[in-house]
């Protein structure tokens, strides 16, 4: 019997998140006293994960050069099923609660998302996973046989754990895909909102686009990923791929920098995960307020560029 833990990776670099899930796995595989095997498809250099634990490394060979939901389900399935694996872990990221269900229908196993912690295993399977908009939490025992769990995003964090791991092949016959991938655009030279430690969103408190280029520098000096809110995104300011919030992209950052956006209660369910929230509105009532962690009431315009200029000042010195 086996932990399998799939690391994710993408234009052949893992994820930090492949990282936590690894460590994650490995803890996971000491508490049941059985192997641990990760799985990459298109992965980086192995032994970066043999850093965190990875005893056994299955590099697939399949042809999936774009992330296909149903390929990729495919090659965890057959991995689980050729590695004997009672427990399966994968991110909690977009992608990977999008593959998960389908592992686990593939296994007929019990699958809990946005898992926090690491599994009670005294007597039973129980996981403490994010709740209601991430506003609270709820234990939640898995009965099946197998089980898939979701790891949320800097809940457990990524642990060096040295191993001497090994590699070998791994080819799954794939299920017939029914998408065809015929070109991907992605941006280069920035960092991306879903690895992001640090993200700046910005709303239409900015007023226009012609005034994101400070939102764009403070992120530039703080190694960060912009952002922006629904209506930004809406009015066509900003690519709706920078939508964040419970119907764009979740964040999940160290630190998240909201300027001028409110605080509209869909926008603070997707970034409630983040650890420290900082916002500058200069609405006092604004609802966001109630939820940060630092708040200043004033005008961005002022501010940002200030702020801007005392990092820059503190990075030289």
């Amino acid at each position: 019997m086996s932990v399998l833990v799939f690391a994710d990776s993408s234009e052949g670099k893992f994820k930090k998140t492949a990282f936590e899930v690894v460590s994650y796995g490995k803890k996971v595989a000491e508490q049941l006293g059985i192997d641990l095997v990760t799985l990459t498809i298109n992965g980086g250099d192995a032994s970066e994960l043999y850093t965190y634990g990875a005893d056994k490394v299955l590099e697939a060979k399949n042809d999936l050069t774009s992330f296909n939901a149903k390929g990729y389900a495919g090659v965890i399935t057959a991995a689980a099923q050729a590695q004997n694996a009672t427990v399966v872990v994968i991110d909690s990221s977009i992608d990977g609660l999008t593959v998960a269900p389908l592992v686990a229908v593939g296994l007929d196993a019990g699958y809990a998302s946005n898992v926090v912690e690491l599994p009670n295993t005294d007597g039973s399977f129980t996981v403490k996973r994010k709740a209601f908009s991430n506003k609270g939490f709820n234990n939640t025992e898995i009965t099946t046989d197998k089980k898939v769990i979701g790891v949320a995003k800097n809940s457990y964090g990524a642990h060096e754990n040295s191993v001497s791991g090994a590699s070998e092949s791994f080819d799954a016959s794939l299920p017939e895909l029914g998408v065809e991938s015929l070109s991907i655009e992605r941006a280069s030279g920035k960092v991306t909102i879903a690895d992001a430690d640090v993200v700046v969103s910005a709303g239409r408190g900015l007023k226009g686009p012609e005034n994101w280029g400070m939102v764009e520098e403070l992120a530039e000096v703080l190694g960060a990923a912009t952002a922006c809110s629904k209506p930004v995104s809406d009015l066509g300011w900003r690519p709706h791929g920078e939508h964040v919030g419970q119907t764009g992209k979740p964040v999940a950052s160290n630190l998240y920098i909201a300027i001028g956006i409110s605080g509209a209660i869909q926008h603070l369910a997707g970034v409630n995960a983040s650890k420290v929230k900082v916002v500058i509105n200069n609405d006092p009532e604004a609802p966001f307020f109630k939820a940060a962690d630092y708040g200043i009431v004033a005008d961005a315009f002022e501010v940002v560029p200030q702020f801007i200029e005392k990092l820059k000042a503190f990075k030289q010195s």
